[in-house]
């Protein structure tokens, strides 16, 4: 099954993520996709470069630490997507971030900031109702100079005081009366620790501690479950589209690995 690979993927890979001896070159390979493959889907047929997949990402990275990576997928009628998986190979912990969609729908679109540790091809995988896999790629140039283990933007002390706080950005009432599906944008305060960061003034590693899962619901409706790893960016940000128009509101509950839970609910003004 491939909850108990994708599982077993995981639970390897942060073992290495958190490890701050092993270098991002040790930890993959040269033919990182081989064994991810095989670790997370085993001997499962994926159809590669699907159409119905629309990865978009920076040719080269303006900020290594924080590159937007889209997916826009269209499946034909009467397909739903079960689950959308963004896998960066040559970063520590590839299986990046990974969505389990709740909703019944053939269309989705969602954007996540992330933060890679070198040149990489990345992966938009989906996984569809009827059990078929289907993969996107790209390759994204950066400067190499190894985001997963940059110092964080924030000291720890400072980003605890606003662990856990988020903002959502909304589309005008124009904007989401001409869109199906209108996008919100969920900013997190998380400082995501990778385990591979040094304390700047203690000169000791910090350990890890980042977004493990999040969870979404539009009015009753659950969307979907996010599980995360150290590849989202610090103070990560999720983009993504609510099944209709008249929402009124957007609930998100986030869990981090030391086992802090946030909550929040959403005003939308939908009727």
């Amino acid at each position: 099954m491939i909850r108990t690979s994708w599982k077993t993927a995981v639970a390897a890979l942060a073992v290495l993520a958190a490890s701050p001896a092993i270098a991002a070159s040790d930890a993959v390979p040269q033919d990182a996709w081989s064994d991810i493959k095989a670790e997370v889907y085993g001997e499962r047929v994926i159809v590669e470069q699907s159409p119905l997949i629309n990865l978009v990402t920076p040719y080269r990275s303006e900020n290594d630490l924080r590159i937007p990576i889209r997916a826009n997928i269209d499946l034909p009628e009467g397909e739903h997507i079960k689950r959308l998986t963004l896998i960066v190979d040559e970063n520590p912990m590839p299986v990046s971030a990974d969505f389990e969609i709740e909703e019944e729908t053939d269309d989705l679109s969602v954007e996540v900031a992330m933060r890679f540790n070198g040149p990489t091809k990345v992966r938009a995988i989906v996984e569809t109702n009827a059990g078929a896999l289907l993969m996107q790629e790209a390759m994204v140039k950066t400067s190499g100079t190894g985001a997963c283990a940059a110092p964080p933007t924030t000291g720890v002390e400072e980003a605890l005081a606003t662990l856990g706080q988020m903002d959502l950005a909304v589309p005008s009432a124009l904007e989401r009366a001409a869109s199906d599906h209108p996008e919100v944008t969920l900013a997190i305060s998380h400082p995501q620790h990778s385990g591979m960061q040094m304390d700047q003034v203690t000169l000791h590693y910090i350990l890890a501690r980042y977004v493990q899962t999040l969870e979404t619901w539009a009015d009753d409706e659950k969307l979907f479950t996010m599980t995360g790893s150290i590849s989202l960016s610090e103070n990560p940000e999720v983009r993504f589209d609510i099944p209709k128009k008249d929402v009124s509101e957007l609930r998100v509950r986030m869990t981090d690995t030391e086992g802090a839970v946030f909550q929040k609910a959403f005003g939308l003004g939908g009727s």
